[in-house]
């Protein structure tokens, strides 16, 4: 019987030898939505040996639009992203070792996880968390894809430690693209980063490094624009997080207590510290209206709560800090 691999085998830029290379890589892939989910579904069905996926999130109706692996099911049900993933993902080829993260991506929580790994996706939807990862995989020299899409727009840009500018470097404070939150998305835009990122992601695997892509792509596929662009040149010497005298800062920067996520009505609360589940029920009684081993929902002042294990809370149907915080500390004083 041919193997599952054959056809990959073929091409020649992989090759018996390069899919042996995949076999005994290890891929981390930061959120697991839209990007996430696609780059986790090709990695997997590529042969990659380990691949984890971190997320903070849960299904949403809204998403299926747009982000595969996710059924009505996992909607209904509320299911961590990541746990949806490994669930159908195990199913699609049940010989590569997957770990799920339900946690968010923080200085904390991400050094352990990227010990050892070979390459980064970055499947993330805010700046402020790009920009700690590159100064994390600037510090352990890890290379990352990044990626992003909003409209019938998208960008890809590979990123090699100490060799290309960094992202700092190319968008500095000020972000890379807007957010389908802000402006909306369609599927193939998602697709079209995907192709990028994950072709990127086996040439690193590989070790192709002489194919890869140097240039920073962006298209418009409903204005029908494709461009690419030299970067080198923005390499800066000042850099803070890959010039010369490197600080680091988003490493040292503090994650806000409460933030408003963008394109939605919703406030992220950060406790800071892991809540006992078990506890927050009982002094919920009947307030609570779902939960699961990672997270309770309560409805209050016609907002829903949803209370994570590792401190989290999401505040839906505002898009008020103070409003939020008022509902979150009248409910656990």
């Amino acid at each position: 019987m041919e193997s599952r691999y054959a056809r990959q085998e073929c091409w020649p830029g992989i090759g018996l030898a390069g899919q042996e290379r995949i076999r005994s890589k290890h891929v981390v892939i930061i959120g697991c939505g839209a990007l996430g989910s696609a780059n986790a579904e090709a990695l997997t069905r590529a042969g990659i040996g380990t691949l984890t996926i971190v997320d903070r999130d849960y299904v949403e109706y809204s998403n299926l639009q747009r982000q595969q692996l996710f059924t009505e099911e996992d909607a209904r049900r509320e299911v961590p992203k990541v746990i949806a993933a490994r669930q159908k993902l195990v199913q699609i080829n049940s010989e590569v070792v997957i770990h799920a993260h339900v946690m968010e991506a923080t200085a904390t929580t991400l050094p352990d996880i990227l010990e050892g790994v070979d390459v980064v996706v970055d499947a993330t939807d805010n700046l402020d968390t790009r920009l700690l990862l590159n100064d994390l995989l600037q510090q352990m020299e890890i290379p990352w894809v990044f990626g992003s899409c909003a409209g019938s727009t998208g960008m890809s840009y590979t990123i090699l430690p100490g060799q290309t500018p960094c992202f700092h470097c190319l968008f500095g404070s000020t972000g890379g693209g807007a957010t389908c939150g802000s402006m909306g998305i369609i599927g193939p835009a998602v697709q079209m980063v995907v192709a990028h990122q994950t072709t990127e992601v086996l040439k690193l695997l590989v070790e192709a490094t002489s194919a890869l892509r140097s240039s920073l792509v962006t298209f418009d596929l409903w204005g029908n624009r494709y461009h690419q662009f030299n970067m080198q040149q923005a390499r800066q010497e000042t850099c803070p997080s890959c010039g010369k005298k490197r600080t680091y800062p988003y490493l040292r920067k503090r994650p806000m207590k409460a933030t408003v996520l963008c394109g939605r009505e919703t406030v992220l609360i950060r406790r800071g510290e892991a809540v006992d589940l078990s506890m927050l029920r009982t002094k919920l009684l009947d307030m609570v209206t779902s939960e699961n081993e990672f997270f309770l929902t309560t409805v209050y002042n016609q907002m829903r709560l949803v209370f994570f294990r590792d401190g989290r809370t999401l505040v839906h149907g505002t898009s008020s800090v103070t409003e939020a915080k008022r509902a979150y500390y009248q409910l656990l004083g």
